[in-house]
């Protein structure tokens, strides 16, 4: 059975860095695309960025890009999503997803089958 299990999440000041993770158990090798969600309060989810499951297609949405990176650790089935520069507006829940086929939209989260259960995220301005 496959588990995703995020965390790296906390509480840090505008213009910090947080390293969130994503462990992956189960299935791993049937992962053709790898995400990030987050959803601020009030808000909905939104799609941050992905990158397939091998490390290419990497892509983020405009307001992260040059901030954040999204990496794997193929030795541990574990990919990673590291934020710098953080400001006020990245705060909220952030989500690993997996999906075992390219996405079609990469940014719907119903593309994606397994999830993580959260990590928070709070930037202090």
């Amino acid at each position: 059975q496959v588990q995703l299990v995020d965390s790296g999440g906390g509480l840090v000041q505008a213009g910090g860095s947080l390293r969130l993770s994503c462990a992956a158990s189960g299935r791993t090798d049937d992962f053709s695309y790898l995400g990030w969600f987050r959803q601020a309060p009030g808000e909905e989810r939104e799609f941050v960025g992905g990158m397939s499951g091998i490390g290419t297609l990497k892509t983020y949405i405009d307001s992260v890009k040059g901030r954040f990176t999204i990496s794997k650790d193929n030795a541990k089935t574990t990919w990673y999503l590291q934020m710098n520069s953080l400001k006020s507006e990245d705060t909220g829940i952030y989500y690993c997803a997996a999906s075992i086929y390219i996405p079609q939209r990469l940014d719907r989260d119903y593309e994606y089958e397994y999830w993580g259960r959260g990590t928070q995220v709070t930037v202090s301005s």
